[in-house]
């Protein structure tokens, strides 16, 4: 694996989401980057908060505008385990952010369900990076609540 790949970031990514899942929360997990470097991480808490909008983007974004001082994440990239819902995008088109790298799709709340696109016009687009890993991880939480 190429140091600094999309590959690279989204492991941290699952990382987080891997702590989700040893919490009892949906394993998601995201993380921002800029420049190569990681300002954010986070991974859903919405049992822990009981927040029902405490998902891994909300609270990824949430921090990295804090680390950068800006509202604005132009430069960054969030790195998603699951494909962010419509709020989350919601999100990403507030905050600017410059690309999108998601690795499982949502096929029942995923914004891309929607047209026309919740997302900024500028952002950048790419999905199925860790896809097997990161989908293996949402079915096992889901069959174990099953």
């Amino acid at each position: 694996m190429d140091i600094f790949s999309d590959e690279y970031f989204m492991r941290f990514a699952f990382k987080e989401a891997e702590l989700a899942f040893a919490e009892d929360e949906v394993p998601v997990g995201a993380v921002v980057v800029i420049k190569n470097v990681v300002i954010a991480k986070a991974h859903n808490m919405t049992k822990r908060l009981q927040d029902a909008t405490a998902h891994a983007e909300m609270l990824a974004i949430t921090a990295a505008n804090e680390y950068l001082g800006n509202k604005y994440l132009n430069d960054c990239t969030l790195y998603v385990t699951l494909e962010p819902c419509l709020m989350c995008a919601g999100a990403t088109f507030w905050s600017h952010i410059g690309r999108i790298v998601y690795a499982a799709t949502d096929e029942k709340r995923g914004f891309t369900l929607l047209n026309p696109s919740p997302l900024h016009p500028k952002t950048q687009l790419l999905s199925g990076i860790l896809e097997t890993e990161c989908g293996s991880l949402l079915k096992r939480y889901f069959a174990k609540k099953r």
